[in-house]
């Protein structure tokens, strides 16, 4: 769970810094999946920045991963935007309300009671068309932010947002499918694929989402994406599980720490007009 939290503040803080320098930079081809927008904003200082925590907050993914149930590290990534708003407000000087303030106590109560009812990650290791499954979902995020691209405004944002989340979803469920690590069964497992391919897709939509649409609409797509199916499918193909008799408190956990991030999410919006 330490390293799950520390992979949602590295994602956090990245955040603030990836928006402020998507927004920074010059307009690419209106597409969801535009490579050339990607190089373009490599050239920000912040976006480096935030691309090195990003790599450090998904080896810390890893390890968490490898041992919680992946509703317990999903709730814990979408803890990132509470992250976000305190970076924000001492950083970027943006102040938080009463209310929102309350909505941060609230995520971190909603992760104090999922880590209390979180059993060990599930045992299973999935099936081989669960494997060819995330390779299959993985390329159709790419495809989901080529249709995504073409959309108006608010629609764009929130299904490229979507995309995204459902692209970090695909590496949250390929991790666990990737159980034997010889370079051999890594090679020949579509799982592995799935998770090179998902997680590039995802950045390639969320950069593109932050560059052009509502920060705040795109934020709570990937939240929403990235928390509910990976966590569903965690459950019902891998095993994962509470500790006896914490079902509820594991629900009223996970629910507590999406709705506070959800009801932060706005706050993407605020670093990317800064």
């Amino acid at each position: 769970m330490l390293c799950a939290l520390g992979s949602a503040v590295c994602f956090g803080t990245a955040s603030v810094l990836q928006a402020v320098a998507a927004r920074a930079s010059a307009p690419g081809s209106g597409s969801g999946v535009d490579p050339v927008l990607l190089l373009r904003v490599l050239r920000q200082w912040r976006y480096l920045a935030g691309l090195a925590l990003d790599g450090l907050g998904f080896l810390l993914e890893l390890v968490a991963l490898r041992s919680l149930p992946i509703y317990a590290v999903g709730a814990a990534l979408a803890a990132s935007l509470a992250v976000t708003a305190v970076v924000a407000s001492r950083v970027l000087g943006v102040r938080l309300s009463g209310m929102e303030w309350g909505a941060v106590c609230v995520v971190c109560g909603g992760l104090a009671l999922l880590g209390l009812a979180s059993g060990a990650e599930g045992h299973g290791t999935g099936s081989t068309a669960l494997r060819v499954g995330t390779l299959v979902a993985a390329a159709a995020v790419l495809a989901l932010g080529t249709v995504a691209g073409r959309l108006p405004g608010r629609a764009r944002a929130a299904a490229l947002g979507l995309g995204a989340g459902f692209g970090f979803g695909v590496v949250e469920v390929a991790v666990r499918l990737v159980d034997d690590l010889s370079p051999v069964r890594v090679l020949t497992n579509p799982a592995s694929y799935a998770l090179l391919l998902g997680g590039g897709a995802a950045f390639l939509l969320l950069t593109s989402a932050l560059q052009r649409g509502s920060v705040t609409v795109a934020t709570a797509g990937m939240v929403i994406g990235e928390t509910l199916l990976p966590a569903m499918a965690g459950v019902i193909w891998l095993g994962d599980r509470t500790r006896p008799g914490l079902e509820p408190l594991a629900v009223a956990g996970f629910v507590l720490a999406v709705l506070g991030a959800l009801a932060l999410a706005r706050f993407g919006e605020v670093a990317g007009e800064e």
